[in-house]
């Protein structure tokens, strides 16, 4: 990593000059050394409060004020593949390139939180992890629950995804199935002296098509369920029947259904397949928006609260006993798009907000 790389995050004094710092910095998925190195190195010039702990490339600082609570807040580090950083990616007002939304505005915001929140309301974790995009198996939050439990213990969490400024509560789960049904060979000329797979995969391939599972609503938010056929694949060439048809099934459930009723929901769909395998499975996580200390950041930003239509690692948090929402700058709709866009208010609100949160400013909640 370059000394101006490391001078620029370090030296930066506002969140849009350390968003831009971060966004200038490449870090695709199985490629955060670099910019783990820095965040460690500003954590440690800026934050020499926290008690910082380095897992691979992912770091954990913490307070420890003996509160009564601790709120986790966690942003991930990697950004899927895209064109590597070029220049200075501050536009006037405006960041624009690869992580400006997903998410290192977040990090940015994280980073300067932990630098000035030095008498907090609750005691504060901040984790910042890597591999986040490239599957939840291989995710560093999962080795930190994993492996290093005790550095991630919360009585809440906040996950700084971009939500463009709202509150969103809960995550879809997330299941890929494939389902493989079973033919013999024959030549094309003859099908009759064998069995075509693919025919056989037709009824349930039907299924699914028609398969479309209502929304849900749970603590008056409406969650839009989808189940879609992501792949299938079959055949050797075309003159032979084909022996083997596997069909991908992706489905983005409510967390009305756990992910094993999720599973024998879409394997109710397909009594023909041969062979059912998982090869996904992210839990839902239900809105935690009842809870004390999450009520009161709602309250503290006077956020608006939608639903999260997709998968962050708050479905994690709650699967672990944590509840947790979704709050960050950003739009996610740019996000994994060639013009990811942040813009100053945006990320100042978001700071602003969250400081007045663990400062404490909402004094309504009630100690859990």
């Amino acid at each position: 990593m370059s000394a101006t790389s490391t001078a620029a995050v370090v030296r930066a004094d506002t969140v849009f000059d350390l968003t831009a710092a971060l966004v200038a910095v490449g870090s695709v998925s199985g490629n955060e050394a670099g910019l783990a190195d820095l965040v460690a190195a500003r954590l440690a010039a800026r934050a020499e409060h926290l008690r910082v702990t380095r897992v691979g490339h992912n770091l954990v600082a913490r307070t420890a004020h003996g509160r009564p609570t601790r709120v986790m807040l966690a942003g991930h580090l990697d950004t899927v593949p895209g064109a590597p950083p070029t220049g200075s990616p501050a536009r006037g007002d405006v960041i624009e390139g690869l992580g400006a939304v997903d998410m290192k505005g977040g990090v940015a915001v994280m980073l300067m939180l932990a630098e000035s929140a030095r008498d907090p309301a609750h005691d504060l974790t901040f984790v910042f992890y890597d591999k986040e995009e490239v599957g939840s198996h291989q995710s560093g939050m999962r080795v930190l629950f994993d492996e290093h439990r005790e550095l991630v213990t919360a009585d809440a969490a906040v996950l700084l995804e971009p939500t463009d400024g709202r509150l969103e509560a809960g995550c879809q789960g997330n299941l890929v199935v494939e389902f493989t049904f079973a033919g013999a060979r024959a030549h094309t000329a003859r099908p009759w002296r064998g069995s075509n797979a693919v025919h056989r995969a037709a009824p349930a391939l039907a299924r699914f098509v028609a398969f479309t599972p209502p929304p849900v609503q749970i603590d008056g938010l409406v969650y839009r369920q989808s189940a879609s056929v992501v792949a299938v694949t079959a055949g050797v060439q075309g003159n032979v029947v084909p022996d083997r048809c596997a069909v991908r099934v992706n489905y983005r459930h409510a967390a009305q259904l756990s992910t094993q009723a999720a599973i024998e929901e879409l394997t109710a769909l397909a009594p023909e397949a041969d062979e059912v395998r998982v090869l996904l499975t992210s839990p839902p996580a239900a809105p935690a928006l009842t809870h004390p200390i999450l009520g009161a950041l709602r309250r503290t930003g006077g956020l608006d609260v939608r639903p999260k239509l997709g998968w962050t690692d708050v479905g994690r948090f709650a699967a672990h006993g944590i509840p947790a929402v979704n709050f960050g700058p950003g739009d996610s709709e740019l996000a994994h798009t060639p013009h990811e866009v942040v813009g100053r208010d945006a990320l100042t609100h978001c700071l602003d907000v969250l400081r007045a949160f663990v400062d404490g400013a909402d004094r309504t909640a009630v100690p859990i």
